[in-house]
């Protein structure tokens, strides 16, 4: 009888602990904000900023919609208008009213320096041709093929900028995952659930790059998600890379 006792006791340990376990597993939804002024003019944009555009507005509202029937215990932004717009908008288009958008600078995008507000070319001209390519085609047509990485690229723009207030990939790396660690950390101790984060294009990339088992090739789009899940042992799982399905599952709905 003892026996039986205690093996149901174990029993219930091990029941309780794998539902732990389970509980504190966290789902991180990171997007990228909806479409912007600076985006339709083709102008660098990182630390600058620039409000949504109308199209940027209704993908965010698309986004919200859905996203409906994902339950976040939190929601984050960088501390750019654009990102705050975003996230706000994709909330009240979801229904969700009692959550608040908690602000991080760690999850900026990245610091072009001189580059900020001027036009894409004078960006992406001058690090293509430090790699050695005649223009920005050429280059991104070797992104595309896999031929070049994110962070040759951004070490570019790092080394082509004059100030020096360009952050390189490493930089933006360690302070996304940083900020993911961070979000995952305060999620877990919540008990797990679900995420939502808005952040930025290139910063997003930079961070999971590394965490993927082949390179990155082409950006994210506006409302995107990228989709990263926490385990109880505090591994980072990569679920989805720029997935659009929520943001056309929102269209279908309206």
């Amino acid at each position: 009888m003892k026996k039986l006792i205690k093996l149901i006791g174990l029993t219930a340990i091990l029941t309780a602990s794998i539902a732990q376990s389970f509980a504190a597993d966290v789902n991180i939804y990171f997007t990228r904000h909806g479409k912007t002024m600076f985006n339709n003019v083709h102008r660098a944009q990182g630390w600058s900023d620039t409000p949504l555009t109308k199209p940027g507005i209704e993908v965010a509202e698309q986004l919200g919609r859905g996203l409906k029937d994902v339950d976040f215990i939190s929601v984050y932004s960088s501390d750019s208008g654009r990102a705050r717009q975003t996230a706000r908008i994709v909330l009240e288009s979801k229904g969700e009213t009692k959550l608040n958008i908690n602000e991080m600078e760690g999850l900026r995008e990245t610091c072009f320096g001189d580059f900020e507000g001027d036009l894409d070319p004078n960006m992406w001209n001058p690090a293509a041709q430090h790699l050695g390519y005649e223009s920005d085609k050429a280059l991104m047509a070797d992104l595309a093929k896999g031929k070049v990485n994110l962070k040759k690229v951004m070490d570019a723009i790092k080394a082509v900028e004059k100030s020096g207030q360009a952050e390189d990939y490493n930089a933006v790396k360690t302070r996304m995952q940083a900020s993911l660690k961070a979000i995952a950390k305060s999620a877990q101790e919540q008990g797990g659930g679900n995420v939502l984060v808005v952040s930025h294009g290139m910063a997003i990339m930079a961070m999971v790059e590394e965490m993927l088992d082949k390179p990155i090739t082409s950006g994210l789009g506006n409302a995107s998600v990228t989709k990263i899940r926490y385990t109880d042992d505090g591994k980072f799982i990569v679920e989805s890379l720029g997935d659009m399905s929520y943001v056309e599952k929102g269209k279908a709905s309206k």
